[in-house]
């Protein structure tokens, strides 16, 4: 949940303060309650009409912990105060005017803007009535996008391996990330998860196994590339890097798998999914990001839609495109949380569409891919990557959608029949998609977050490429 922090600014004449400080309150109450019924945590301070107050009320909303601070306009107020309080505040900053036509709250809001202009802070505007549904969206907008900036800060994201069977675009540089992230990059050895995977209680492995075995719609063993063995050393590397995110404070993560791994051990589709997903078979967890392929960019665009959404968030390759039916399918191997099987938090809704299958020549070690085809719903994908080094976020709308189960049949069976599949008709020609999209991977969570993105990127300094039209 988004903590909001308030700073209502009012005339810097006692005079003229005093008479106005019912009226201040008034819109200020009604900024705060907008807020907090859309559910945020709103931290106000006093009216601010002196230097003095400007600093120790910014200060206050700082040891609040505020992710971001709203500046509030209905009267006159002296633009020096905003400055000042920038200086104290935690931002991303909104200057938001409210609609008081007897007095010039407007200029104030226009006067402010222009002082912050010329000592380079940079803020959002809103204008208008805060029960106004769309003036309610855009602040709502605005907030949600300074919490995931300010959640950024101070994570540690954890590098299982290396590059990935030769993916430049899964490689960042640790540098940048703690520069214009402010995010950690913990390197770790993918020995560790074949190491401690041995240590699992195989009773353990045994009754996940067997949950699984319950609950999914089938497990196609094969006795070679699946086995009740085998995947119970997936469960075992599952619960072998869980115990490394507790011990190392990761919060976010990838792993490399190929071709060590997946050639020599066991693939990590069970880890990557049920890490992804808001469950296992012990109970309900947070969704843990996971890249696979320890693509770096793929793991950052999910955390950024993890925090918007608070849902599982997709990785998928950018497999095929149906020309005549105008739909790509994003596939990968096993990545997909089971969560999209039925869009539910319920592994009882979604697990009964979910299947293991025998995973093919690529992967020799063996294991299950998790198979299933995404729930319908509109979509928002996304994706990070660098160009010349600098941070940039392709963006589009979309939507997931289902066919005839003998026409689902007939395109798995052409694409890939053992992986994990999402039908996606985009808001965008797939000629423009196909070429400007910069990566193999993409990500994406249902609902629409285009302008909350939108402003993610402004505050993070990533130039947005959005994909429309």
């Amino acid at each position: 949940m988004a903590t909001v922090g308030i700073l209502t600014f009012s005339d810097g004449r006692r005079y003229a303060h005093e008479p106005q400080v019912a009226e201040n309150r008034r819109f200020e109450a009604r900024l705060r309650d907008a807020l907090r019924a859309t559910g945020f945590e709103v931290v106000t301070g006093e009216l601010v009409w002196s230097n003095a107050l400007a600093k120790s009320e910014g200060e206050k909303l700082a040891r609040a912990g505020a992710d971001c601070t709203i500046f509030n306009y209905a009267v006159w107020a002296f633009p020096q105060f905003t400055v000042l309080a920038s200086r104290f505040a935690p931002g991303p900053f909104l200057l938001f005017g409210q609609v008081n036509p007897a007095k010039p709250g407007m200029v104030a809001v226009l006067a402010a803007a222009g002082a912050l202009d010329q000592i380079n802070v940079p803020y959002t505007r809103v204008f208008g009535e805060i029960e106004d549904g769309e003036v309610g969206r855009r602040v709502e907008v605005f907030v949600r996008a300074a919490s995931v900036a300010k959640r950024l800060r101070g994570e540690t994201y954890g590098l299982f391996g290396g590059r990935s069977i030769g993916i430049n675009t899964a490689v960042s540089n640790t540098d940048q990330w703690a520069e214009q992230f402010g995010i950690d990059v913990e390197h770790i050895d993918q020995w560790e998860i074949v190491r401690r995977a041995q240590l699992v209680p195989a009773a353990r492995c045994k009754k996940a196994r067997e949950w699984l075995e319950r609950h999914v719609a089938k497990v196609h063993y094969d006795g070679k590339q699946l086995t009740p063995e085998k995947l119970e050393l997936q469960i075992a590397s599952y619960y072998a890097v869980r115990e490394i995110i507790d011990e190392r404070g990761l919060d976010f993560l990838g792993i490399k798998a190929q071709p060590e791994l997946t050639e020599q051990f066991v693939t990590m589709d069970i880890t990557e999914a049920f890490l992804n997903d808001p469950y296992d078979w012990d109970g309900p967890h947070d969704p843990i990001v996971c890249s696979t392929e320890a693509d770096m960019d793929a793991a950052l665009t999910m955390e950024i839609f993890k925090h918007l959404s608070g849902t599982p968030v997709l990785f998928a390759d950018v497999r095929h495109y149906f020309e005549d039916l105008d739909l790509f399918d994003l596939v990968n191997s096993g990545e997909h949380a089971t969560y999209f099987a039925g869009r539910s938090i319920d592994p009882e809704v979604n697990l009964p569409k979910v299947e293991l299958h025998p995973e093919g020549f690529y992967f020799p070690a063996g294991g299950a891919s998790v198979f299933h085809i995404a729930h319908p719903g509109e979509v928002t994908l996304a994706r990070l990557s660098r160009e010349a080094g600098r941070y940039r976020m392709h963006i589009l709308r979309g939507e997931f959608v289902r066919l005839d189960p003998a026409k689902e049949r007939e395109l798995v069976q052409a694409v890939q029949p053992n992986w994990p599949h999402a039908f996606t008709r985009l808001a965008c020609p797939a000629e423009r998609f196909l070429g400007a999209f910069p990566t193999n991977h993409i990500h994406g969570v249902y609902g629409d977050y285009v302008r909350e993105l939108l402003h993610v990127c402004e505050m993070l300094k990533i130039r947005p490429v959005l994909l429309e039209g």
